[in-house]
């Protein structure tokens, strides 16, 4: 598929573009739901915030940090599935796919069932550990046999891996009936009732897994043209893969860790961004992450309007948008152009 941005300068005017479209959507996010709050009364929140006016504390302590969820969130997801996809070579590969979300979601579940967890901060790093822990156990299950890791193979062990973990994870639910309504919201994929403060301890691992992705761009680059191929060219194609799995799990873990389970937006995005500007992951990585944050602000004003006075959650809505496009992208084969030349 042939790149609709073709030249350089105008890959960088789409890319002010795509932050324009954001401001636009991170505003409407803050405006727009079931209290109806005008332009005015939130620029005048951040200005001047009084405290006895009803509109401005729920924009500083609902409204604002939402958005700022739904933007770091989606941001993050696309793109761990953009280079998923690119260390693979798999049009399919993203962390809901491929069991990467599953596996935190359950070392979640476990932590909060029987360990005396309860911070953002820990439960940050039991997600790293589950999200790291399966896709380990994807790779060694898609190299298995003599032909080694194949497309094929990696998106039946991910999609193992997603029912296994799954299936782990109800069971343990069913074991703590109590706590089944404090997550089941949570499971479903929610940024609803997030504060500002609980943001802090995952800042530092996302800013560092953001920059790391755009230093991998260049070597990524070099990769998804054939590990060969790198290797011909002198990079050491290991430390580059091992540099690459680590971000991932960075940016779906403490995605994870505070969201729950939002599908899709790994996979969705990173074809609409190599579609527009074309397989150049210096472009792709920081259109993926501006474009995956327009989508989950997108999805989750969507959401608070389809069940009004309540919401869906925010992973249903992607879910909504995910399920059709990635049956669309299985019938075109699991070897895409975009992604393997």
């Amino acid at each position: 598929m042939s790149p609709l941005l073709r030249q350089t300068p105008v890959k960088a005017w789409g890319l002010v573009f795509g932050f324009f479209i954001l401001v636009i959507c991170f505003g409407a996010s803050i405006v727009l739901g079931t209290t109806k709050i005008s332009v005015m009364t939130a620029v005048e929140s951040f200005i001047h915030y009084d405290l006895s006016s009803n509109e401005h504390v729920i924009i500083q302590t609902t409204r604002f940090p939402r958005a700022l969820f739904a933007a770091m969130i989606g941001g993050n997801l696309a793109v761990a599935g953009a280079l998923m996809q690119a260390l693979t070579r798999n049009p399919l590969a993203s962390p809901s796919i491929f069991g990467i979300n599953a596996g935190a979601v359950f070392f979640v579940i476990v932590a909060l069932t029987f360990l005396p967890i309860s911070s953002l901060d820990q439960l940050v790093w039991v997600a790293f550990l589950g999200a790291g822990f399966a896709a380990f156990a994807v790779y060694f299950l898609g190299s298995l046999g003599r032909d080694g890791l194949t497309p094929v193979k990696v998106v039946l062990a991910g999609s193992a891996m997603t029912a296994l973990f799954t299936s782990f994870t109800q069971g343990m639910l069913v074991i703590d009936e109590a706590g089944l309504q404090n997550v089941l919201f949570w499971l479903a994929g929610s940024i609803a009732g997030k504060s500002a403060e609980e943001l802090l301890p995952l800042l530092p691992y996302m800013i560092v897994a953001g920059i790391t992705a755009l230093v991998l761009a260049q070597p990524v680059n070099i990769l998804a043209s054939g590990e060969d191929v790198a290797k011909g060219l002198g990079q050491r194609t290991a430390l580059v893969k091992l540099a690459v799995a680590v971000t991932v799990i960075l940016l779906a873990g403490s995605s994870v860790a505070v969201a729950g389970s939002i599908g899709f937006v790994g996979l969705v995005i990173p074809h609409v961004a190599r579609f527009l500007v074309g397989i150049d992951y210096r472009w792709v990585i920081p259109y993926s992450a501006v474009l995956g944050a327009i989508l989950l602000l997108l999805a989750d004003i969507v959401a608070r309007y389809v069940v009004m006075p309540g919401e869906l959650p925010i992973g249903v809505m992607t879910g909504l948008i995910g399920g059709p496009f990635f049956i669309y992208i299985a019938r075109k084969g699991l070897r895409s152009k975009g992604v393997s030349s």
